[in-house]
């Protein structure tokens, strides 16, 4: 299974057996992986159907649920790590959902896309649109992206 690069290095932190949380989990491509070769335990949260559907045939634990309603379902310290990648600027209120973050699991991990990237700022300044790149292939106007 090949990993995208912030993936891999995630997995690299994440201790062995440890109870993890992955908010909006996408395919469930980190947790499958975690289960796999650190024999943790998790949810993904996720939104998109189509993705619910890749995680549940994948055997991953998933809850189909919108981040920005919270994760009040959710004791404290429930988890040893919660994971958001690529997500943090596609919810409405990342303050709050960090806070949560930080109730739920001892630790949080967050990555975002780079758009201060060089070759991010020579498309943005060469065709004056948003850079539409791999790991985020959508067009300006149909982003799930609501804070840049």
């Amino acid at each position: 299974m090949s990993l995208r690069p912030d993936l891999e290095i995630i997995s690299g932190w994440i201790r062995r057996g440890a109870r993890v949380l992955d908010l909006g989990c996408g395919d469930g491509t980190l947790l499958r992986h975690l289960h796999e070769t650190r024999a943790v335990t998790g949810y993904g949260i996720e939104i998109d159907p189509d993705n619910v559907e890749a995680c549940i045939r994948a055997g991953v634990n998933v809850i189909q649920t919108d981040l920005d309603a919270g994760l009040s379902d959710f004791d404290d310290d429930s988890f040893d790590y919660v994971v958001m990648t690529q997500t943090l600027q596609a919810v409405r209120h990342p303050a709050r959902l960090i806070d949560e973050m930080l109730r739920v699991g001892r630790e949080g991990i967050v990555t975002f896309p780079n758009f201060g990237h060089w070759r991010c700022r020579v498309q943005l300044g060469l065709q004056g649109r948003m850079p539409v790149v791999r790991t985020l292939p959508y067009q300006w106007y149909d982003t799930p992206n609501i804070h840049l």
